[in-house]
């Protein structure tokens, strides 16, 4: 099986970069199994979530952190973890 494997391997890094990333979305979905909805019906459900999201900054029921906040944050969890 070992064999198999790296022989698959030295084949699929043959591969260009965009054909690599179809190859590892095709096996990660072999692993998650098919979407019960379909690409369309997916896209529709991101643009609901992304319209009730606009809608809830825009409605102020959101809190704002400015991106300089946010990764100041980042910064010091990542000095924190490399110590």
């Amino acid at each position: 099986m070992a064999a198999i494997l790296k022989e698959i391997e030295d084949q699929a890094l043959q591969l260009s970069p965009q054909e690599r990333g179809e190859l590892i979305h095709r096996l990660i979905v072999s692993l998650e199994g098919k979407s019960e909805d379909t690409p369309e019906a997916i896209a529709k459900a991101w643009d609901d979530e992304i319209a009730r999201r606009v809608a809830d900054m825009e409605a102020g029921r959101t809190q704002w952190i400015p991106a300089e906040e946010v990764f100041k944050e980042i910064d010091a969890l990542i000095a924190k973890r490399s110590r």
